[in-house]
């Protein structure tokens, strides 16, 4: 892990800095209501073992990772996770502050007893896919979605 990085759970705290991080993941995405925030990351902490990975650097959020472990009732009842909006501001980038965030997650899957970690990308850039393979992700299955009518 980068020394200039302390990668650590999101609080309430920290939900007034995440949008901003959260612009170099999808500029046009509208930021929830801020009286919302607190319980949305309430709700999330109710599957044990998920959370927001936050990275600090510089005193700012840098890097960032939602993992959501999911109960399951198949593979012995092991859970699985599922690892979204993962992010690096631009400005911090290829200084494996990214890396360090999803190997975060992926420790706390394992530790709350996963058997596998998953995620999606809707990016085609080869590089993001490079990405992911050297964190030690395979892309081996095939992934489908289908989006709420607006």
């Amino acid at each position: 892990m980068p020394d200039d990085l302390v990668i650590r759970p999101a609080t309430a705290d920290d939900l007034a800095a995440l949008p901003a991080l959260y612009l170099h993941l999808n500029p046009d995405d509208p930021a929830p209501e801020p009286a919302a925030a607190p319980g949305i990351l309430e709700q999330l902490e109710r599957y044990a073992g998920s959370a927001v990975l936050v990275g600090y650097c510089d005193g700012m959020p840098v890097a960032s990772c939602t993992l959501i472990v999911i109960p399951n009732l198949t593979r012995g009842g092991a859970p699985y996770a599922l690892i979204e909006n993962v992010v690096t501001h631009g400005d911090y980038r290829k200084r494996g502050f990214g890396r360090a965030v999803l190997e975060a997650a992926l420790e706390r899957a394992w530790a709350h007893g996963c058997y596998k970690a998953m995620l999606l990308t809707g990016s085609t850039d080869p590089a993001t896919h490079s990405f992911y393979r050297g964190v030690g992700f395979a892309q081996n299955k095939t992934g489908y979605q289908v989006r709420r009518p607006v």
